[in-house]
């Protein structure tokens, strides 16, 4: 092979052009994604990975320093099985070159090889005829080819058709695949990325101008595949750590009976973790007794395959975690929920998803520092909509109270982007949160059912805020001092009171104190006359009844408001963790919609 070098910048351009393949086939690759579970979401995990490693990487002519930040940078932003092994891969590469400001490609050939048990290693299990086997038979192409006298073009074009030719293969080592009529997606969406690789040393160029676009692209025509209901794990789940105060395999052995699917990638140092399991909370659990975290991420892939195959409507409901809906009617309606973010003790956790009410309520009264919340992040969301844009024609999302939170203007940010592109998506601000904003939420679904349209659900949502109202009693004050939600000395005042507050939301979605009493019991008889009241003045047509670790009193007052009301509630549930950090154990809240 000629002689051929690489600097930094050349690395870049080149992982440009691989993620600029990926994004025009990542609709394909999501269709044909049946394994490990057909959740498909593969080519929009993938092609997040890229877009992370592109965006936090800052190219310089040193190819082991543009290599290094990109290792680090995938490990940061890796998503999903291939995003994951990936990452692991490109981190084995950058841990085999050695400092050096530019490498030849005998260098780099070397490193390509030597990486390939980096990325089996990853992995708990490994399958062949996935990824892992088409960049092991394209490493091992690379490495024959290099003493070969082809120009560098043709190397890479002969090592390309290796790799297509393992991904052919594919089917017939896994028969999963076989009975799907499919490649596996993980090792197409690879061969796609280096098809883009290719076309970047052939043409000398890169396609576009380095800007990550969310572009849509031209649908694929969907076929019959083959899919199963048989999801054994619902949860896609993913944890960034450092500090590991065990080896890489005491960890693996802590994490395999959650589940399948099982990789862990990086060092002790840093390292990500993902598993297919039905307990994300306990996982984290376990992995904060043993490291710090750093991030998390879990995606429901029930909902996923129902999106990709069996979704009820052409129109995607989400909403964010404060939406206060039991488990079985946001499975029921396949309402795609965005959880926010609670910190504790400087480590992350995902509202309903990563740690449980009764861990969290424990913890509200050991830890020195307060927990705080915050938003979605924008990418999270522009992942899920990437995800709904593959399978849905419009998507309406309803929010918490702006008011009260900046996740409705998160969501209407990264709803731009696929807006300007043609997709179409409705963001509303409910006004609202908890158990009203999740009423809102269940009526657009039902709406859906009733066969109306976008520009309609969105007409009638819009109008019923108005119209639906919700009452918080508070069992003790000392939880919204703590949050600073009201100061010391009031909360001090109260506390000597005996004050139990009741508290709702103007028109406007701001909180407000409505009432107050001098035990429980009486708050909650006032908020029953208020639900009276508002029923003979205009009717009610549904309810719900939401708590903060007060299961039993909530299924009292909720059989009471049944005899008066002449309905069953909607649901009654558990509040939202970011609900309950102000609210404080003991909360209890009623939501009505009246005609």
């Amino acid at each position: 092979m000629e002689a051929v070098e690489v600097t930094g910048y050349d690395l870049y351009d080149a992982f440009f052009s691989g993620f600029t393949e990926v994004q025009k086939q990542r609709q394909m690759l999501n269709k044909i994604n049946v394994f490990p579970v057909p959740d498909g979401d593969t080519g929009s995990n993938l092609l997040s990975t890229l877009a992370s490693i592109l965006d936090e990487t800052e190219a310089s002519h040193s190819f082991k320093e543009t290599l290094s930040a990109m290792a680090d940078a995938a490990l940061n932003g890796a998503r999903g099985n291939s995003g994951i092994i990936f990452a692991q891969y490109i981190n084995g590469i950058n841990h085999e070159i050695k400092s050096s400001e530019i490498v030849n490609m005998e260098t780099l050939v070397e490193a390509i090889r030597r990486a390939v048990p980096y990325a089996y290693n990853a992995i708990m299990n490994p399958i062949e005829g996935t990824m892992i086997t088409v960049i092991r038979d394209w490493s091992e192409a690379m490495y024959e080819f290099k003493n070969t006298v082809l120009t560098f073009e043709d190397f890479a074009l002969h090592s390309l058709e290796v790799a297509k030719k393992s991904l052919a293969n594919t089917p017939n080592l896994l028969d999963v695949l076989k009975k799907a009529s499919v490649v596996d997606s993980g090792a197409c969406g690879f061969v796609t990325f280096l098809e883009g690789i290719v076309l970047f040393i052939k043409t000398k160029h890169l396609q576009g101008n380095r800007r990550i676009s969310r572009k849509r692209e031209v649908a694929f025509e969907e076929e019959h595949l083959f899919f199963t209901d048989e999801i054994h794990y619902q949860y896609c789940t993913e944890g960034l750590i450092s500090n590991l105060q065990v080896d890489m395999d005491t960890l693996k052995g802590h994490l395999l009976p959650f589940g399948d699917s099982l990789i862990v990638a990086g060092t002790r140092e840093k390292c990500r973790i993902h598993v297919h399991t039905n307990k994300p909370a306990e996982l984290f659990r376990t992995l904060r007794a043993e490291s710090t975290i750093l991030q998390q991420k879990v995606d429901d892939m029930r909902q996923q395959y129902w999106a990709a195959n069996k979704r009820r409507h052409p129109i995607a409901i989400v909403t964010d975690s404060i939406a206060d809906l039991p488990q079985s009617l946001i499975e029921e309606h396949q309402i795609h929920v965005l959880p926010l973010n609670l910190l504790i003790e400087g480590s992350p956790y995902l509202d309903k998803l990563t740690i449980t009410p009764e861990d969290f309520y424990s913890l509200l009264d050991q830890v020195k520092e307060y927990p705080t919340s915050s938003l979605p992040t924008q990418k999270s969301v522009e992942n899920l909509f990437s995800l709904l844009s593959t399978h849905y024609d419009a998507v309406i999302a309803i929010t918490v109270s702006k008011a009260m939170s900046g996740t409705f203007q998160c969501v209407e940010k990264a709803a731009e982007k696929f807006i300007k592109e043609g997709y179409k998506i409705k963001v509303i601000d409910s006004k609202l949160n908890s158990g009203a904003q999740g009423l809102l939420v269940l009526d657009a679904a039902k709406m859906l059912d009733q066969g109306l349209g976008f520009e309609q659900v969105i007409d009638r949502i819009e109008r019923q805020i108005e119209h639906t109202k919700i009452y918080v009693s508070i069992k003790t004050l000392k939880y919204m001092v703590r949050g600073g939600r009201i100061s010391q000395m009031k909360g001090l005042v109260g506390k000597i009171l005996n004050v139990k507050p009741i508290i709702s939301i103007d028109k406007d979605g701001k909180g407000i104190a409505f009432g107050k009493a001098f035990t429980s019991k009486a708050n909650l008889n006032k908020i029953v006359k208020i639900v009276e009241g508002a029923h003979r003045e205009k009717g009610i047509k549904s309810f719900s009844v939401v708590h903060a670790h007060s299961e039993a009193q909530a299924k009292v007052l909720g059989a009471e408001l049944t005899q008066i009301l002449g309905m069953s509630p909607e649901y009654i549930t558990e509040i939202s963790t970011i609900v309950g950090l102000n609210a404080g154990v003991g909360a209890i809240a009623v939501s009505f919609m009246q005609e």
